[in-house]
């Protein structure tokens, strides 16, 4: 007997009863559903994927929504933030000038009381001098004409520690300090601190004595331009250079044209006719002083102890040593006029992001400035 048979007998049933084909059949045995009844279920489930698909559609645009509005949002905290920072830049730029003027009507101190005694007056020379810097020759001027009115001055000293610089500065205090020294009042001597060269020697020529220390250097009796040809780096970029003038010469050192001979020996003229005048300016203020080495013109710098053996300078001493000689003290009264605070931190900024830069400042190409 089967296994299907006994089964069938255990359950009270026939063997004969059981459909064989039925046995595989187990899952499709029940009531017929009707074909109407079918057709509604269908219809039911895909209205509830339709209805699915609306509402996904719906949270896509909401999710898209949200995000539209978020970036709206960012873009305007964004443009408050920097509305909020240019006020702030301008209300500080407002507080600064205001600042400023307080600073110059009310707390800026007049110009300091010199003592009645006598005393040695100090006029310094302090870095490049040119018109946009604080060695300019109106600044300097002013102090020396302040100090040599001042009866109580017994000396006036000039403090330098400048590499030189415009040509055109450095023979304006030249020759201011030359009329004064003409007058015969009182002694104007130059104090040469670390250095003292080209322009910076050129204004100290014009003293009664030059001073410097054994380390100073002092000379570079010169005149220096410098220019760069970039006509072959803008050929190989494929850059056309395009300059229109009046007068064949104006443009005669366009860096990014070739330098031609004639110019070249034109230009050459002038920086030599310009090294003749402060040959010229040296001796009428060295006078017999200087010896008779022709490198003395050449533009070399020499240190403090060599320029006394050729001349370039007087006496090997210190400030210190000077102002005891004159008034037997280590003491002087600066006669320097002030310089204006936001003007100096203006002027700070200006050579610091200069010098980031690699720009230089100086308006003038011909330069009396040791490199």
């Amino acid at each position: 007997m089967s296994d299907d048979q006994r089964r069938d007998e255990r359950h009270g049933e026939a063997p004969s009863s059981r459909d064989p084909s039925s046995e595989h059949d187990r899952w499709t045995q029940g009531p017929e559903v009707p074909a109407q009844q079918k057709r509604a279920a269908q219809t039911d489930h895909q209205e509830d994927d339709a209805e699915t698909l609306r509402e996904r559609q719906r949270l896509a645009q909401l999710e898209m929504m949200d995000r539209w509005i978020g970036g709206v949002l960012t873009e305007q905290r964004r443009s408050r933030r920097w509305k909020l920072f240019f006020r702030l830049m301008l209300l500080a730029l407002v507080l600064i000038s205001l600042t400023t003027t307080l600073y110059r009507v009310f707390l800026a101190e007049p110009t300091a009381a010199v003592p009645a005694q006598q005393h040695l007056a100090l006029i310094e020379v302090h870095g490049v001098i040119a018109s946009d810097a604080p060695a300019n020759a109106e600044r300097i001027i002013q102090g020396l004409n302040r100090a040599w009115d001042n009866a109580g001055v017994v000396a006036v000293v000039l403090h330098i520690d400048s590499p030189g610089g415009s040509p055109v500065q450095s023979q304006r205090i030249y020759t201011e300090i030359m009329r004064l020294r003409e007058q015969g009042d009182k002694p104007i001597i130059a104090v040469i601190e670390d250095i003292g060269a080209s322009g910076a020697y050129y204004v100290a020529s014009a003293a009664d004595e030059i001073v410097a220390s054994p380390a100073s250097l002092v000379g570079s009796i010169g005149v220096i331009y410098a220019g760069f040809g970039f006509q072959e780096a803008i050929a190989e970029l494929g850059v056309e250079r395009r300059v229109m003038t009046a007068g064949e010469n104006k443009a005669f050192l366009d860096p990014f044209q070739p330098l031609d001979e004639d110019v070249a020996r034109f230009w050459q003229s002038v920086l030599t006719q310009t090294h003749e005048q402060f040959i010229g300016d040296v001796r009428a203020g060295r006078g017999e002083r200087l010896s008779d080495n022709p490198d003395i013109f050449s533009g070399l710098v020499w240190s403090g102890e060599q320029a006394l053996g050729l001349g370039l300078v007087d006496e090997l001493a210190s400030l210190e040593q000077v102002a005891r000689a004159q008034v037997g003290e280590a003491s002087w009264e600066n006669y320097t006029p002030r310089l204006d605070p936001f003007e100096r931190l203006t002027r700070r900024f200006t050579q610091a992001a200069a010098e980031v830069l690699g720009v230089h400042t100086s308006h003038a190409p011909i330069k009396f400035q040791a490199q």
